[in-house]
């Protein structure tokens, strides 16, 4: 690591200290809906080849085809929890099309495109950071890609149930 004269960490050093801000670790820390539901309508897991991160979704869907009742499972880096937490914080009541929306602006967003999740999954811009951290991008992207897999897989076993 290398130091100025205070003693300061600068560089990549200070890159990695800025990718993980206190926002960033408060959200890890406060992972909403942060347990497996016991009998869900549809499940899935993504997993981050880079880094190993998993994240594991169970979803109850209402019969108009939104999200009645959510748990998760995330092992993942700090930024794919904040990611998962930010996702979690407002996804009951979302329907496929608004999940789709957010996981598109997510990718955008870290691809460098300025582009952003809007209401109601605004917030994701604390990950802004780690777009030039591309070995990142995977985890980040794990909850909102684990969700819409969970969607489909609760549509397909109850599709007389669901729109």
């Amino acid at each position: 690591m290398q130091g100025n004269a205070k003693g300061q960490a600068v560089g990549a050093d200070t890159d990695l200290m800025q990718l993980y801000s206190s926002r960033i670790l408060a959200l890890a820390a406060e992972m909403p809906f942060a347990a497996r539901l016991s009998a869900p309508q549809g499940s899935a897991m993504r997993r981050s080849p880079q880094c190993g991160s998993k994240v594991t979704v169970d979803v109850t869907m209402n019969s108009d085809g939104r999200i009645a009742d959510f748990g998760q499972d995330v092992k993942a880096c700090a930024l794919g929890q904040a990611s998962a937490s930010l996702s979690a914080s407002n996804i009951l009541g979302r329907n496929e099309q608004e999940v789709k929306a957010a996981r598109d602006a997510l990718a955008g967003m870290l691809a460098g495109s300025g582009e952003r999740p809007g209401t109601p999954f605004d917030g994701f811009e604390v990950l802004t950071p780690a777009i030039d951290f591309k070995n990142r991008h995977a985890s980040i992207m794990l909850a909102l890609e684990a969700t819409l897999d969970a969607m489909a897989d609760a549509k397909t076993k109850n599709h007389c149930l669901i729109k």
